[in-house]
């Protein structure tokens, strides 16, 4: 058995994060996850012959593209010696890809890596249906005129519909927002709270853009047929305000919370991560933003009044595992589905009755607003699924360097009842 090597986070990139149906419609999924790619390697000038794996994450798979992953790193010139998979975990896919690397670097398969993660809203699968299918592929079995004419005649207008995908789970047939305030519903947050979380959101990401926190990480991005380069994001909402926000009807229920500008959108994006053992860094001359020291994937006992519930039932128990305490943890990204989601989270982990439901017997806390978050969250940088996760591990990253803290807490909610934590450190300090 190897030993145990140390996995550190090098350095991460994304592209500007558009609104779905903007500039970046005329990309293909793997076009636009090899931006992120190039651009990493780009940033970092890593060599690379150096990679030994990628990893991209992605929810709305293209059939044609089928593992995203090998097609975006050959796009960004990466050379084909290099294995490239997708990974598929709802919102954590991205995540987990990162995870699996870290595993791969930890027991010494691999050196180097790039975990991405890549999401387009404006090119999504859309099938006919399942009739239309089935009567395509009797036909390719048998393409006689008889049988083409016997198939036809099988078929009503009706069936010529194409389904659009819906985005509700499967198993509840519900969607996310529907969920979201079946938490509400059960945990208690108030609308009040929600527009003012809303706020905040835009707010930090408008300062932080101003203060150049970003400068760097967000990589230019040319599309053909445009004349300039995009190189900021459209999401983020500098008039955002109280006023306007509380005179928005709610989306999921009439009696409900959430509206839709406490929900986050629809965004197209790439994001790339270069992850490598601590030996392969100083060898290459890398100095990494921060060491990995642990992760927690998790899920939920209900999916019902529970779905989003992520980093409630994922937190508590990597804290414990490592012996720290809310109190240890200097910087927080979470990933904001919802403004409400955000709220009840917090004030599940909370609330002592719950510690034993939820947390494996770990202590409950307070996670302080103050840590959370401060460069922005997905409401007002946008939620390009996948490509969402890796820009929370990079700017968590980058906060710990700035504001010279020791360790942040990752964590993201998913479909499915699904939820992750990341725990990383500061290698720049002991305080």
């Amino acid at each position: 058995m190897k030993s145990i090597r140390k996995a550190v986070i090098v350095d991460g990139v994304r592209t500007p994060f558009l609104d779905s149906g903007g500039a970046y419609s005329q990309l293909m999924t793997y076009e636009l996850g090899g931006k992120a790619i190039a651009g990493l390697v780009n940033k970092t000038g890593i060599d690379s012959n150096r990679v030994n794996m990628v990893t991209m994450g992605t929810v709305l798979h293209e059939i044609e593209t089928s593992n995203v992953a090998r097609e975006s790193m050959l796009s960004a010139g990466l050379p084909a010696t290099i294995p490239a998979y997708t990974t598929s975990m709802a919102g954590l896919s991205a995540s987990v890809g990162f995870a699996n690397l870290c595993d791969m670097i930890a027991l010494g398969r691999i050196h180097v890596g790039i975990a991405a993660g890549v999401e387009s809203f404006s090119d999504i699968p859309i099938r006919y249906s399942q009739k239309i299918r089935r009567a395509a592929m009797k036909v390719r079995q048998n393409s006689s005129a008889k049988n083409i004419l016997k198939n036809l005649a099988s078929l009503r207008p009706s069936d010529l519909k194409p389904e659009m995908p819906t985005g509700t789970d499967f198993t509840t047939r519900k969607t996310m927002g529907v969920c979201a305030e079946q938490m509400v519903q059960k945990f208690k947050v108030s609308r009040e709270d929600c527009d003012a979380f809303t706020v905040r959101s835009h707010q930090l990401a408008i300062d932080a853009l101003k203060q150049g926190h970003f400068e760097g990480t967000i990589i230019p991005v040319q599309v053909p047929g445009f004349k300039h380069l995009i190189t900021q994001d459209n999401t983020p909402r500098e008039d955002s305000n109280i006023q306007k926000l509380s005179t928005m009807r709610t989306i999921f229920s009439k009696s409900g919370v959430i509206t839709a500008a406490g929900s986050s959108r629809f965004t197209d994006g790439s994001a790339a991560l270069l992850v490598t053992s601590l030996e392969a860094a100083r060898e290459m001359g890398l100095q990494p933003l921060a060491e990995v020291v642990d992760y927690q994937l998790a899920a939920v006992k209900s999916l019902e009044d529970e779905m989003l519930l992520g980093p409630a039932v994922s937190i508590p128990a990597l804290l414990a595992r490592n012996k720290l305490s809310m109190n240890d943890i200097d910087v927080w990204e979470l990933h904001e589905a919802f403004a409400a989601q955000i709220l009840v989270n917090i004030a599940c982990m909370a609330r002592t009755e719950y510690a034993d439901e939820y947390y494996a017997g770990a202590v409950p806390g307070e996670l302080p607003l103050s840590k959370l978050n401060t460069w922005g969250g997905s409401l007002s940088l946008g939620n390009p699924f996948a490509a969402t996760g890796i820009r929370l591990l990079t700017t968590a990253a980058r906060r710990l360097k700035v504001e010279n803290a020791r360790y942040a807490v990752v964590s993201s909610c998913a479909g499915g009842g699904l939820g992750a934590a990341v725990l990383i450190k500061n290698m720049e300090t002991n305080t």
